[in-house]
């Protein structure tokens, strides 16, 4: 039987994850009709959490500190959580499969290998891939993307990607590793400023404005840290959202192939008094998904 799964993240108007949420305090609506749910995963449900990282020449000049805030983000997961890494530069390529071993996770950072010179950074077909690669899994699936955002896929496979994302069952959270090229001049200790593959502003504009793209696509999130402070505190958040992810699951009241569009409504929270209003939660979630055709 088809199903969709919609994964929900729900903050207060602090920013609090609200936790403790039931079934019966969700509602969710297919094309503006409410539908029954057929799944629900609380928070305690353990996710699969898809790291893909560029492995192109600008991110080899950031000389891996990237990787170590990364660290921060293995440590602040659940430890049913389940880990693969996958790199990616004219195409992904896996590193390691879904994994709970944080710490094979981590040792497989030793494995990248970077592309260096002007090769391509096919950064929204390589995503594609990982979607295709994903629809097998089962569960809450979040990509966490660290890239600079810079694209050399052609326009339809941007397209592509985006439709993929926003139909599909997949949240992306993506960090910008592009701060400091953008900000200051690398180090010298690997390139000369000469040899620097970094983009103009322009491309860099641009290259933001993709991260964010695919990222709102699915309800998630896109990060741009600047320092190594701000990278562990995107990483910390980032550990906390896959964590804090409720998991819904609906079966199409349709097989007409097309897209249709999701809504969900939580109950809200039993308050009164002059702050009654500004308790409203804030729901992220993926916002459309394809019927299945008709048998």
């Amino acid at each position: 039987m088809e199903r969709v799964n919609v994964g929900v993240i729900v903050t207060d108007a602090r920013g609090q994850f609200v936790e403790g949420l039931r079934r019966e305090d969700f509602h969710l609506f297919d094309d503006g009709t409410e539908q029954p749910l057929t799944d629900f995963a609380t928070i305690e449900e353990p996710g699969q959490v898809l790291l893909l990282i560029e492995a192109g020449p600008a991110v080899y000049l950031l000389e891996g500190g990237h990787l170590q805030a990364a660290l921060g983000l293995l440590n602040g997961l659940s430890a049913g959580d389940r880990v693969a890494v996958v790199k990616y530069a004219e195409a992904p390529q896996a590193l390691l499969d879904f994994t709970p071993d944080k710490q094979d996770a981590a040792a497989s950072f030793d494995q990248l290998r970077f592309n260096l010179g002007y090769g391509s950074l096919n950064l929204s077909s390589s995503v594609s891939k990982v979607i295709e690669w994903l629809r097998q899994v089962r569960g809450k699936k979040t990509i966490v993307l660290l890239s600079t955002g810079v694209d050399t896929s052609s326009a339809n496979e941007r397209a592509m990607a985006l439709q993929q994302l926003k139909t599909g069952d997949v949240r992306l959270l993506a960090v910008s590793l592009a701060g400091e090229l953008q900000d200051s001049p690398p180090s010298n200790k690997k390139k000369t400023r000469a040899q620097n593959p970094a983009q103009p502003p322009q491309q860099f504009a641009q290259a933001n404005q993709l991260l964010k793209q695919l990222a709102e696509a699915t309800g998630g999130r896109a990060y741009f840290p600047v320092s190594e402070k701000e990278f562990s505190a995107a990483y910390a958040e980032i550990a906390q959202l896959v964590r804090h992810e409720y998991s819904l699951a609906f079966t199409p009241p349709r097989q007409d192939g097309v897209v249709h569009s999701i809504e969900v409504r939580i109950n809200s929270p039993q308050t009164s008094g002059p702050n009654a209003a500004n308790m409203a939660y804030r729901t992220d979630y993926r916002r459309a998904y394809v019927a299945p055709t008709p048998q």
